[in-house]
C-alpha cells in the first residue's frame, strides 16, 4: 500500500515526490505490539520519520509502535522497461514475439493491460506466476495491478512462426554451458555401459531432479526423469526434428532434439514409447507448439524404479475393478497381474462392478503371466428379505404406535447430532398423542442443513440438550412399535442417543418405506413427499420434524386401512407383503462374490445375467434371493464401506446384532483408512471411527468363525492414477459423480503397505486379516477358466452328409460327370476341411437361410472372405465363384480353365462359342485361394457373412431361432470404450476452469482415459449359436444391449470376440446392396442375376459418364457412378479418374483399394502415379499378398501368416522382413505392407462389384427405375422442397452449403443426393410432385414416365403421418383440412407443410364451407 495513503489518513504532511510503500504489518497480541516494514526508493527525512511514529503512536494509543525502513534501489527506467526486462528474463524465447506485445500503463487507475500477440503466447504467460512477478516488482513504482489479455484478432503467419521457430530453436541449441538447478535429489555421477548410445546436444551438466510440475521457465534448465509416451519426427530443411510428449505424472511436457542424418538410426532405436528417460536441457515457450517446450541437450534411457513387495509373505488381494467397470475402473486386468506377479503374489481377484465382462482378458493375462485368476463379482445388493417389521415378539400383541421423526446436523449417526424430534402416538390407529421438542445439539448446524430444516443455530441456543430430551423421548415410546419413514436413518440415531444415555432400545420397528414399496405398485418414487400427494396427505413445512412425522403418521393409517384392521396388525401377514417389493427399486449397497469352482462360474453367469435382465434399474442389482438361489460353487464377502457389517456398525449396531447379519456371508472385508477419504472429507467418519469399526469386524469375524480379510478395493494401479478416474467419473452422463472432486487412494497395495496400515490391530491380527486369511481363501478355491478350451458348434445330423450332397449335385449341373480334375480336386479339397474342422454345420445353416431368404424374393450378397469357397459357391451361399478364369458350355459341359494367374476374372475373358456343339459359352472364376478362408490347414476361423435386404434382417434372425430353438440363438454382444476423441472431451471439460494446463498434458490424459468401458452393445447383425448340448451360460452371461429391456434382443454379455471360435457366429447383416436389387427387379421385372457382367457401355460408366447422354448446361460428370453403391462416393470417384479401369478385375481391384486402410491414399497411389507399379501390379487385396509372395518363392504358411499380419495392420515381424528381402520382390513391396492398417478381401470385393455393376446396368438401360430406388433408398436425406423446383434451385442449395464454413453433416449427406437429382434432371427426367392421393408413404414411383415423390420426401413429414395418411385416404377423399387432421390424426404442422408445398391447396379450411359449395 503507498505509505502517502496512510499518511492522508494521519494528516501527515509529506513532499508529493514522496515514493514510499507500506511492505507489511504485523501485530503481536499478546504484547500489544505493532510492527510496520516500510519500504522506499530514498532515506526519508528524520523529521518524517518522527511525524509518522508520533502519529501512529496517537492513532493506536494503547500499542507499541515499532517502525522499520528499507531503502530499495530501482535498476527500471520505468514501468515499461522493468515489464519488458522481466518477460524476457521469465521466457528467454520471447524475442520473437515481444515486439508484437502492446503494454499499456494507466498510472491514473494503476492497472497494466498487457495485449498478447496469441492466444499461445496469453496462455504461457498466465502460467507460473508471472502476473505475481510484475506486481511485486512493480511496486517500485506504485501498486499496480496486471491483466493479461488475448488478441482474439490477429492470428498469426503460419510460415512466420515455422520461421521464427527454427530461427529460436537454433539459438537455444547454441548455448554452451547451462547452470544447474537446485532441486531435492542429487546426480553426482552417470554411469553408464559404453556402449549405450546416449543422446548429447552441445555441453550440458546434469543437475539436481526436478519434478514436471514444479517446472518454470524462471529456471529453464532442468533434469528430470520420465516416460515417453508420445514420439514424432518432422523433416526440416538439414535435420530432422524429434518431438518427444514426456510425463512424470505429476504433469507432461514436450521435449524436441534436432537429429543429424549420421545419429538418426541410434536414436530411433534406442528411444520408443513406454521407454523411461533420463533428460536434460532447457525449457521455453515455443511459439510453433504453442506450449512450453524443452529443448532436449541429454537423454538417456534408465530402468524405472517400480514398486516391490519386500514382505516374506505375500498377500492376495481379492477386490481389483478393471477397466471393465463402467465408467468406473481406470486400469487394465492385464496391469493388475503384471504387477501382482511382479510383487510375487500367487493370485489376484477380479472384481468389477456389475460386470464380468473382464474375464476373458483375465483368462488371458492369467497365461501370460503365469498368475491365477479368481474370478468374482463387485455386486449391487439389495435385501429383498428385509422385513418391513422387525424386533417384535411374536407372542405379543401391539395397538400402540409412535410414528417419529428426527432433524440433524448432518447424515452421520456417528459424528452427527439430533436438532430435532417430532413424534405421533397412534392407539388403534386413531392418534392420542403429539410429542415435539427442539434440541440445542452443542455443536454448530452447517448452513445447507439451515436452509434445508429452518433450524438455525439461534433457534436451538436455549433449547434443552438431548440427555435432557431422550428420557422424555424414551417415556413417550415405551411398549410402542417405532414407526418412521427410511427408520434405519433415524432409529441409527436413537440407538446411539439411547446408549449414551444408558436406555434399552427394544421398541419393533416399522418402515413405512418398506411398507408403501411392497403395497404401492403405481409409483416409482416413494419419498415422503411423492407419497402424501398421493394418499392426499397433507405435507406442510417438510424437513422439520414434527411436520414429517405428522404427515408419516396419516400416511401409514391409510397403509394400514388398506389390509389391515388398524386394531389387529399381523406383523407376520405384513411381513409376508416383501415378496412384493420389485428388488430393482431398492437401494443398491456392495457385496463381493468369487467363484470356487466351475458349479459357481456358471451360477455367478446366471446371477448376472438375471441382475441384468431382471433388476436392472439405473444399475444391475443383484436380490439377496438370487444370491441364496444361485450360492452353490461361490463365495460371498461383505463388501466396502456401504456393505451391510459396516453400515450396520455406522448405524450403531451392537456386536450381537451384527453378528446376525454377517452369519449371511462367508468371509468379511475392511478396507485401509484412506479408502474412506470421501467420508472423511464429509464429516460422516474420523479416522478413529474407521479404526473402531473395522476392529468391530474383526472381533465378529472372531466370534462366529468368518475369516476378517482386508483388501485394497482397488480402481486402479498407482495412487497416480486417481486423476484418470477422476477423469472419468466426471465424464458420466448426468450430474457428474460426486467423488470425481475429491483425491482418493484406491491404487493397488503392497503387502508391506497393507500391514503397515493395519497395524493398528496388532502384528499378529494385521498377518492374519492381510496374509493369512486372502491366502485361506485363495487355497479354497479352483483354477477355473472363464471359457471353456475347444470348439462347440452346434449339430444339424447328417449336416456333412447333406454338404457333400448338396455341393456335387450343383457341380455336376454345371461342369458335368465326370467333373473336371481343377474342380474335382478343389471340392474334394475343400470338403475335407471343412467337415474335418467341423464346419459342415455352419455352411448347411448359411444355405438354409439364403435359400430361405431367395425363396422369399429377396436376393443375399455375400460379404468377407466366404467367396473364397467353391464349396459355399456350390450350396449356392454365394455368387463368387473362386476357381480360376475359366469357360464353360451350359449345353454340353465343354470347359476350359486359364492357365494364366494374371487374368483376374473369367468375366473379361473374350465371348467364344464351344467347340464341341457350338453353343455360346459362360464365362466365369475370379481366381480366389481357398485358403484365404480356412488356412492352409484348416486352422483359421471361418467367418460366414450375408447381407440381407434391411428390411429381410429380422426374418433370418427369426428363422436362425426356428432352425436351432429359442434360448439357444443370441445377438452378439459389443462392448462400448470410451475412445480417444470422447476421451479428450473428458479431460477438456475436467479442466474446462483451468486454463494453464497443457495440450501435452491433456494428450496424456486422454490416452490413459481410452478403453474405459463407457456401455454394452450389439453387433449389427451377429448372430452366437450355442449347441443344445450346452448351455449358454457354459460360455457367457446374457443380457439386453445397453440393458435396455425395450429392445427385444438379447446379446452375450461378453465381447463376441471372445467367444467367437468356441461357439458358432453368423453374420446375418442388412445392407441396402439386396433392397436395391429387389426394387429394381419389381420396377423393371428382369432377374438381375441375368444381366451380363461384361457389358461394355455399363463399363464405360466407372470411367466417363459419356453414356448418360447428360445435358451439360445443367450438370457434367467424370465418371457416371453417382448413386452406384461402392463407387459413388466422391474418393472413389476420384479413383477412377485416376486409373481409368478397363475391366471387371481392374474394378475388383480398386474395390479393394477403396475398402482398405492406407492401402491406396499415401501408398498405390503414390506408386501408380509415380510410374513404381501399375494397378494390376499394387498390393490391392488380401489374397494379392499371399499369391504374390507365393509365386516369388515363400513357403506357403509364411505367405499365409504374412497376409493375415498385414491385413490386420499389425505390419511385419523381424523374421517375415527377412525371408521377404530374400525373395524377388520390388523395391517398394515391403514398405507397401508395412503402411497398411485394414485390407479387404478379394471375394468381398468381387461381391460387390457385381452388385454395383448390375446397378449400373440399370442406371444405364432403366433411368426411371434406377432413379427412383436410389432416392427411396436415401429418403431420409431426400429435401423434396428444392429439388421439385428444378436444377437451378438445386444448385442454388449446393452454393449455399459449400459456401459455409462447416456444412452440417446432415447437409453434407444431402449434397450427394443433390448430385443425383441434377443428373437426373440433365438426362431429361422429370419429377412429380407429392400428391396427397398419388403419392405412397415413403417409395418414390414411376408415373407417366417421370418420378412422382412420397409424402415423406417433404421435410417434416413423419413416418407415422405419412402412413396415417395412407390409411385414411383408403376410406375416401378428404372433404376439408379439418377432415384430413381428424381422419389421419396429424398434427397442424404437417398441414402448414402441405400448405407452403401446395399440396393442399384447393382443400377447404372446413367440412361446413364444403357443404356450402355443394349449392
Amino acid at each position: 500500500m503507498d505509505l502517502k495513503i496512510i499518511l492522508d489518513k494521519l494528516n501527515v504532511k509529506y513532499d508529493e515526490n514522496l515514493s514510499a510503500k507500506i511492505k507489511s504489518v504485523k501485530y503481536k497480541k499478546s504484547s500489544k505490539e505493532i510492527f510496520i516494514e516500510i519500504d522506499s526508493n530514498e532515506d526519508l527525512e528524520s523529521y518524517l520519520n518522527n511525524q509518522i511514529e508520533q502519529a501512529l503512536r496517537e492513532y493506536f494509543d494503547s500499542s507499541t509502535i515499532h517502525l522499520s525502513y528499507n531503502k530499495i534501489s530501482n535498476p527500471y527506467i520505468d514501468e515499461y522497461d522493468l515489464i519488458t526486462k522481466e518477460i524476457t528474463n521469465y521466457n528467454p524465447s520471447s524475442s520473437s514475439w515481444l515486439n508484437d506485445m502492446s503494454i499499456k500503463i494507466d498510472k491514473e487507475h494503476l492497472q497494466v493491460d498487457i495485449l498478447c500477440p496469441s492466444k499461445e503466447v496469453y496462455h504461457s504467460l498466465i502460467s507460473n506466476g508471472l502476473s505475481k512477478i510484475l506486481q511485486d516488482k512493480l511496486i517500485l513504482f506504485d501498486d499496480y495491478k496486471i491483466n493479461f489479455v488475448k488478441n482474439i484478432n490477429k492470428e498469426p503467419d503460419k510460415e512466420l512462426f515455422i520461421n521464427k521457430f527454427e530461427e529460436e530453436e537454433k539459438n537455444i541449441c547454441k548455448l554452451t554451458e547451462l547452470k544447474p538447478t537446485e532441486q531435492s535429489k542429487k546426480i553426482d555421477n552417470i554411469k553408464s555401459d559404453d556402449n549405450k548410445y546416449i543422446y548429447k546436444s552441445g555441453r550440458f551438466k546434469l543437475g539436481d531432479y526436478t519434478k514436471l510440475i514444479d517446472m518454470s521457465i524462471n529456471n529453464p534448465n532442468m533434469t528430470f526423469e520420465a516416460d515417453i509416451f508420445k514420439i514424432e519426427y518432422r523433416e526440416l530443411k538439414n535435420c530432422i526434428l524429434a518431438s518427444f510428449s514426456v510425463t512424470d505424472y505429476s504433469y507432461s511436457l514436450l521435449c524436441k532434439a534436432f537429429l543429424k542424418d549420421k545419429e538418426i538410426e541410434k536414436f530411433q532405436n534406442e528411444f520408443n514409447n513406454g521407454d523411461h528417460v533420463l533428460i536434460g536441457g532447457q525449457l521455453s515457450y515455443d511459439t510453433f507448439s504453442k506450449c512450453d517446450t524443452l529443448m532436449i541437450r541429454y537423454m538417456e534411457k534408465t530402468e524405472k524404479e517400480m514398486p516391490k513387495d519386500t514382505a516374506q509373505e505375500k498377500r492376495v488381494e481379492l477386490r481389483v475393478h478393471t477397466k471393465m467397470s463402467q465408467m468406473n475402473g481406470v486400469t487394465s486386468f492385464s496391469d493388475f497381474a503384471k504387477r501382482a506377479k511382479s510383487f510375487g503374489h500367487k493370485a489376484i481377484a477380479i472384481t468389477d462392478v456389475s460386470d464380468v465382462q473382464g474375464f476373458p482378458e483375465a483368462m488371458d493375462a492369467s497365461k501370460d503371466f503365469d498368475i491365477k485368476v479368481i474370478y468374482g463379482l463387485d455386486a449391487n445388493f439389495v435385501d429383498d428379505e428385509e422385513d418391513v417389521v422387525i424386533n417384535y415378539n411374536e407372542n405379543k400383541s401391539y395397538n400402540t404406535y409412535v410414528v417419529f421423526d428426527i432433524e440433524t446436523t448432518g447424515l452421520s449417526p456417528i459424528r452427527d447430532k439430533i436438532t430435532e424430534i417430532g413424534a405421533v402416538k397412534i392407539v388403534d390407529g386413531i392418534i392420542t398423542e403429539r410429542f415435539s421438542q427442539l434440541i440445542n445439539p452443542q455443536m454448530l448446524i452447517p448452513e445447507k442443513v439451515q436452509e434445508l430444516t429452518r433450524i438455525t443455530n439461534a433457534l436451538v441456543e436455549n433449547e434443552p440438550t438431548i440427555e435432557e430430551v431422550a428420557p422424555k423421548f424414551y417415556d413417550f415410546i415405551k411398549d410402542s412399535v417405532l414407526v418412521a419413514h427410511n427408520a434405519k436413518f433415524d432409529t441409527a440415531f436413537i440407538r446411539r442417543v439411547f446408549k449414551e444415555n444408558d436406555l434399552d432400545f427394544i421398541n419393533p420397528i416399522l418402515d413405512t418405506l418398506s411398507f408403501a414399496r411392497a403395497t404401492v405398485k403405481d409409483t416409482k418414487k416413494f419419498n415422503l413427499a411423492t407419497l402424501c400427494k398421493k394418499f392426499g396427505v397433507s405435507l406442510v413445512g417438510a424437513h422439520r420434524a414434527v411436520n414429517d412425522a405428522e404427515a408419516t403418521a396419516h400416511l401409514f393409517i391409510k397403509l394400514i386401512n388398506k389390509i389391515f384392521d388398524p386394531k389387529h396388525i399381523d406383523f407376520n401377514k405384513l411381513n409376508s407383503l416383501k415378496s412384493h417389493i420389485e428388488p430393482e427399486i431398492l437401494f443398491e449397497s456392495s457385496l463381493s462374490i468369487l467363484t470356487k469352482n466351475e458349479e459357481g462360474l456358471k451360477n455367478l453367469y446366471k446371477l448376472v445375467s438375471d441382475s441384468h435382465m431382471k433388476y436392472f434399474n439405473r444399475v444391475a442389482k443383484v436380490p439377496r434371493s438370487l444370491i441364496n438361489k444361485y450360492r452353490k460353487g461361490l463365495l460371498i464377502g461383505s463388501g466396502d464401506e456401504s456393505g451391510e457389517i459396516f453400515n450396520a456398525f455406522f448405524r450403531n449396531l451392537e456386536v450381537d446384532e451384527v453378528e446376525k447379519i454377517a452369519s449371511f456371508y462367508d468371509y468379511l472385508e475392511i478396507q485401509p483408512i484412506d479408502n474412506f477419504i470421501p467420508s472423511l472429507l464429509r464429516n460422516k467418519l474420523t479416522r478413529e471411527d474407521i479404526i473402531e469399526i473395522n476392529k468391530k469386524i474383526c472381533k465378529v469375524g472372531e466370534n462366529i468363525g468368518i475369516p476378517v480379510i482386508a483388501t485394497s478395493n482397488c480402481y486402479y494401479l498407482d495412487e497416480k492414477d486417481d486423476l484418470v478416474r477422476r477423469i472419468i467419473l466426471n465424464g458420466k452422463v448426468g450430474v457428474p459423480d460426486y467423488n470425481a472432486k475429491i483425491k482418493q487412494k484406491l491404487y493397488f497395495r503392497s503387502t508391506d503397505l497393507m500391514l503397515e496400515e493395519f497395524s493398528y490391530l496388532g502384528a499378529d491380527k494385521a498377518m492374519e486379516v492381510v496374509v493369512t486369511n486372502t491366502n485361506l481363501i485363495n487355497d479354497s478355491i479352483d483354477n477355473v477358466k472363464p471359457i471353456p478350451d475347444g470348439k462347440y458348434p452346434p449339430v444339424i445330423e447328417g449336416s456333412e452328409e447333406t454338404l457333400k450332397n448338396i455341393t456335387y449335385k450343383k457341380a455336376h449341373e454345371i461342369y458335368g460327370d465326370p467333373l473336371p480334375q481343377i474342380v474335382e480336386a478343389r471340392l474334394k479339397k475343400e470338403l475335407d476341411s471343412i467337415i474335418s474342422n467341423g464346419y459342415a454345420v455352419l455352411y448347411i445353416i448359411a444355405q438354409k437361410l439364403v435359400k430361405k431368404s431367395n425363396d422369399d424374393g429377396y436376393l443375399v450378397g455375400s460379404r468377407g472372405s466366404v467367396g473364397s469357397s467353391f464349396a459355399a459357391h456350390m450350396a449356392d451361399i454365394t455368387e463368387v465363384n473362386p476357381l480360376p478364369a475359366h469357360y464353360i458350355c451350359p449345353q454340353c459341359k465343354y470347359s476350359e480353365f486359364m492357365e494364366d494367374p494374371t487374368i483376374g476374372s473369367g468375366v473379361d475373358l473374350a465371348d467364344k462359342n464351344c467347340p464341341k456343339c457350338g453353343h455360346k459359352l459362360n464365362k466365369n472364376g475370379h481366381n480366389i485361394p481357398f485358403e484365404v478362408f480356412l488356412g492352409f490347414y484348416g486352422d483359421k476361423e471361418p467367418d460366414i457373412d450375408l447381407n440381407f435386404a434391411g428390411e429381410y434382417q429380422p426374418n433370418a434372425h427369426k428363422y436362425t431361432e426356428e432352425l436351432f430353438g429359442k434360448g439357444y440363438v443370441f445377438r452378439a454382444g459389443t462392448i462400448g470404450k470410451v475412445a480417444y476423441k470422447t476421451a479428450y472431451g473428458y479431460v477438456k471439460k475436467f479442466f474446462e476452469n483451468q486454463e494453464d494446463i497443457s495440450q501435452t498434458e491433456v494428450d496424456r490424459l486422454t490416452i490413459e482415459a481410452t478403453g474405459v468401458k463407457r456401455t454394452s452393445g450389439q453387433h449389427p447383425g451377429g448372430v452366437m449359436i450355442c449347441p443344445k448340448s450346452k448351455d449358454i451360460f457354459d460360455f457367457t452371461p446374457i443380457q439386453y444391449p445397453a440393458d435396455d429391456k425395450s429392445s427385444g434382443v438379447i446379446t452375450t454379455h461378453f465381447d463376441y470376440n471372445f467367444i467367437h471360435g468356441k461357439i458358432l457366429k453368423l453374420d446375418i447383416l442388412g445392407h441396402d446392396g439386396p433392397t436395391i436389387i429387389k426394387m429394381l427387379e419389381d420396377f423393371i421385372g428382369i432377374d438381375t442375376s441375368k444381366i451380363p457382367l461384361d457389358d461394355k457401355d455399363t463399363l464405360s460408366l466407372f470411367s466417363s459418364g459419356e453414356k448418360l447422354n447428360l445435358d451439360k448446361n445443367i450438370f457434367d460428370v467424370s465418371t457416371g457412378t453417382l448413386g452406384i453403391p461402392e463407387f459413388g462416393t466422391g474418393f472413389v470417384r476420384q479413383m477412377l479418374i485416376d486409373t481409368k479401369p478397363k475391366n471387371f478385375a481392374e474394378l475388383v481391384r480398386i474395390s479393394g483399394l477403396s475398402h482398405g486402410t492406407d492401402v491406396w491414399l499415401g501408398n498405390a497411389a503414390d506408386l501408380v502415379s509415380s510410374g513404381q507399379a501399375s494397378l494390376s501390379e499394387v498390393i490391392c487385396t488380401r489374397e494379392d499378398i499371399m499369391l504374390y509372395l507365393i509365386a516369388a518363392g515363400a513357403e506357403n504358411k509364411m505367405a499365409f501368416d504374412t497376409m493375415e499380419k498385414v491385413r490386420k495392420g499389425k505390419g511385419l515381424t523381424d523374421e517375415q522382413i527377412k525371408i521377404m528381402n530374400n525373395l524377388k520382390l520390388p523395391p517398394w513391396y515391403i514398405d507397401s505392407c508395412l503402411k497398411i492398417k485394414y485390407m479387404f478381401p478379394k471375394a468381398h470385393a468381387v461381391a460387390y462389384v457385381m452388385l454395383s455393376f448390375r446397378i449400373a446396368y440399370c442406371k444405364l438401360n432403366y433411368p426411371l427405375a434406377f432413379y427412383a430406388t436410389y432416392f427411396t433408398i436415401k429418403l431420409s436425406d431426400f429435401v423434396g422442397e428444392v429439388i421439385i423446383n428444378g436444377p437451378e434451385a438445386i444448385k442454388a442449395q449446393i452454393d449455399f452449403i459449400n459456401n459455409k464454413e462447416t456444412p452440417s453433416s446432415k447437409e453434407q449427406t444431402q449434397m450427394p443426393i443433390y448430385e443425383v437429382a441434377l443428373e437426373m434432371y440433365s438426362r431429361g427426367l422429370e419429377f412429380l410432385p407429392v400428391d396427397i392421393y398419388k403419392s405412397k408413404a415413403q417409395e418414390f414411383t414411376i408415373e407417366d414416365k417421370k418420378i412422382r415423390m412420397p409424402l415423406r420426401a417433404l421435410t417434416g413429414v413423419g413416418e407415422q403421418a405419412a402412413k396415417n395418411i395412407i390409411e385414411a385416404r383408403n376410406d375416401g377423399q378428404f372433404l376439408s383440412k379439418e377432415d384430413l387432421l381428424k381422419r389421419a390424426k396429424v398434427g397442424k404442422s404437417l398441414l402448414n407443410i402441405f400448405e407452403i408445398n401446395n399440396v393442399i391447396k384447393d382443400m377447404d379450411d372446413t367440412n361446413q364451407i364444403s357443404m356450402f359449395n355443394m349449392f
